[in-house]
């Protein structure tokens, strides 16, 4: 089966593979609609967990959806807030519990406590106008004792299925036609044991979707990437659905899980680079080989004092807006200077590394 270069959501079309920034909050820090648009950005994730709290489901719904309030004409997909429900109760069981019922949790700054169940979660993103919604899932830690896993994998599925159930219903009940109709993914999770992986797969192709992510944080201690894992996870799903690697967008992890089979990518470290002063650029040559090795990925890091006087642009085979105009000379005194100026160019800069990486990925250039 040939690869799939594209998916089709709703009347937009996702060229794939792509590069997500997150969006967390409804925003990408220090750059606007625009300024993605100019970088060659073509969708965002954006987070259940934190947009139900901050600006809230009703101002959401207020203007329209999450398109219409960020002024985002381009693709959107919302993560359902299970990864991040996961780090901050288990940093501290006073911020929430997670049980069969959903995940329960105390909002920050609030007395009274909050449910975020399978439906809840469906009801809102489908009310936020997602292009994708994905189900709420159980994540865990991938270190995690096999009872932890079996745990995570079972109440996955539980909740995979009252999430198709409830989408489903919400579509009956708005009357949404077929061609505008937002897809739905599922979380396959089973930490390190592939038996585990391998019953979480077969039991949302079951329930069915129309795609699938990795599930669970998908680096080892070291902070390498669990090649094999993430691997096996993409085995189980036949190549007719789009897989998300949630959480995984470091170069060279994107290049190497592509090679895996996966198609959709997200992370937030390319712009939190940008801000620390990291900054993205291919070898210093126009033709080189995207190899698993990364020897073709180099960092500018800005703060050096050898950048002090120098006017070259961070990368001469670069088309941002920043190389086309900028030195990184300039860029040195801005970080300096601890202006807000340097966070948006920066920003702009590793994001456009990240979908000029994507471009040169795609089967047909």
């Amino acid at each position: 089966m040939e690869r799939r270069s594209s998916l089709n959501l709703r009347t937009k079309t996702l060229k794939l593979p792509a590069y997500l920034p997150d969006a967390t909050s409804g925003y990408v820090r220090a750059v606007d609609s625009q300024d993605l648009q100019n970088v060659n950005i073509q969708a965002l994730v954006m987070n259940t967990f934190h947009l139900m709290q901050k600006p809230g489901s009703s101002t959401i719904q207020f203007f329209g959806g999450l398109h219409n309030f960020a002024s985002w004409p381009g693709v959107i997909i919302t993560d359902s807030g299970g990864f991040q429900a996961y780090s901050l109760i288990h940093e501290s069981d006073r911020f929430g519990t997670l049980t069969d019922r959903g995940i329960i949790f105390r909002p920050e700054g609030k007395d009274k406590r909050l449910l975020l169940s399978p439906e809840k979660s469906i009801q809102l993103q489908i009310g936020y106008d997602s292009d994708v919604v994905i189900c709420l899932d159980d994540c865990t830690h991938v270190d995690a004792s096999r009872t932890e896993q079996e745990q995570s994998v079972n109440r996955t599925l539980n909740w995979a299925k009252r999430c198709k159930k409830e989408y489903l219903h919400q579509l009956d009940q708005r009357q949404v036609p077929e061609d505008q109709r937002p897809l739905i993914f599922g979380v396959i999770q089973g930490g390190g044991f592939p038996d585990l992986r391998r019953k979480c797969a077969e039991g949302l192709l079951e329930i069915g979707f129309d795609g699938y992510g990795y599930g669970g944080w998908p680096l080892d201690s070291q902070g390498d990437l669990l090649e094999d894992m993430v691997q096996l996870t993409r085995e189980l799903i036949p190549l007719e659905f789009p897989m998300h690697a949630l959480g995984i967008g470091h170069p060279i992890n994107l290049v190497k899980t592509y090679g895996l089979g996966y198609d959709i990518f997200d992370c937030a470290l390319p712009t939190r680079d940008a801000r620390h002063g990291r900054l993205m650029r291919f070898q210093p040559q126009a033709d080189f080989t995207l190899t698993p090795d990364g020897n073709w990925l180099e960092y500018v890091y800005i703060q050096d004092k050898k950048y002090i006087k120098d006017n070259r642009p961070i990368s001469e085979f670069c088309d941002c807006p920043v190389c086309q105009h900028y030195s990184v000379g300039y860029l040195h005194h801005l970080f300096k200077m601890g202006d807000w100026l340097y966070t948006r160019l920066a920003t702009l800069h590793n994001l456009r590394f990240m979908t000029r990486l994507t471009e040169r990925l795609h089967p047909h250039g």
